[in-house]
């Protein structure tokens, strides 16, 4: 049978890959958007600002506490890596969200797994480049996207299996047999999971399983629930094969932005420590908005650890600010094993 041997999650949002001076990139975006949410509420940047203006955040978002917390970060990133590439597994199963990158209008399912033989990670056109850069994430290019292809190779036999298990424990999957193309070029693969290749494993090749969780466009994004029950699926799945393949797992993404909510992020976290998935799965689903709808993956992985004995080390949680008003990321990094 094969065995899940180590799990890990990591925030993968573009402050990662921005040098602190730059933030403020991402922090002019913030200023225009219409919508950011916290908690069930939705603001502009002035009313977040009058909301949260004597929480202090003038004071996080100095250049010394910026540069602060970017090492941090990267520490963490490195120490990730380090411990996959130790554990050596035959397989990673990343699952992570899709912005419009596989999936666009015309098609967005709640729950996808990809089963064919290899995936590739392309390098970005002109007009790519240049719609990043304008949307102040020219600096992540360079960790979710090589600057030549790169092929990641994929279990398709291991990934069938998956699917029809999770089939057969009630759970609808879209499976993809093939990369999404455009008229015979492929569809960029997802940061989600072009990230950890890229910046958490340095681009080693190990063979991979892409899962993808519709967390951001309405109207069928899975509740809390849903994901962790899936995650139980997987695991079951992952242990029925009967190979010996040794399997990791990872979330991808998160935790709460464009505007951080510690409290929020901290319950969560100590929840996935604590093993405590009532509290996980009972979290207001209007919690789960923009990017810290990203959590879901996370809520994904702790479902699957759920059918495991492996314990949660939270390597640090790094409230990234980039704005007075409290915008920026919540980033954390944390094994399983």
């Amino acid at each position: 049978m094969a065995e899940i041997v180590m799990g890990f999650g990591t925030s993968h949002g573009p402050l990662l890959a921005t040098p602190p001076e730059q933030w403020d990139l991402r922090a002019n975006v913030d200023r225009r958007n219409p919508e950011l949410v916290l908690g069930a509420g939705t603001y502009n940047f002035e009313q977040l600002y009058e909301l949260r203006k004597n929480d202090g955040y003038e004071k996080q978002n100095t250049i010394e506490v910026r540069r602060e917390r970017h090492a941090r970060c990267q520490k963490e990133l490195d120490e990730v890596g380090r411990r996959v590439i130790a554990c050596n597994p035959d397989a990673l199963l990343i699952v992570g969200d899709d912005h419009h990158e596989w999936f666009k209008n015309d098609i967005q399912p709640a729950f996808s797994i990809f089963h064919g033989k290899e995936v590739f990670n392309r390098t970005l056109t002109d007009e790519e480049k240049q719609d990043k850069i304008s949307q102040g994430n020219g600096y992540a290019m360079q960790i979710y996207h090589p600057p030549t292809d790169e092929i990641y190779p994929c279990p398709q036999d291991l990934a069938a299996h998956i699917i029809k298990g999770c089939v057969n424990d009630n759970f609808d999957i879209t499976a993809l047999g093939e990369q999404p193309n455009d008229n015979g070029v492929m569809r960029q693969l997802g940061h989600s999971h072009g990230f950890i290749y890229r910046r958490v494993l340095n681009s080693k090749p190990i063979p991979l399983i892409p899962a993808a969780v519709n967390t951001y466009y309405p109207p069928n994004q899975p509740t809390p629930q849903r994901c962790f029950d899936l995650g139980r699926a997987i695991a079951r799945a992952i242990k029925s094969w009967p190979g010996k393949e040794r399997v990791a797992v990872a979330g991808s993404g998160g935790v709460t932005h464009f505007v951080i909510d510690e409290a929020m992020d901290r319950r969560l976290l100590d929840a996935m420590k604590a093993r405590d998935w009532k509290t996980l799965c009972n979290e207001p689903d209007i919690h789960f908005r923009s990017g810290t709808s990203e959590i879901k993956n996370w809520i994904v992985l702790a479902g699957i650890i759920s059918e495991t004995n492996l314990e949660m080390d939270l390597l640090d949680y790094v409230p990234c600010y980039r704005s007075e008003a409290g915008t920026g990321s919540g980033m954390a990094f944390a094994t399983w094993q």
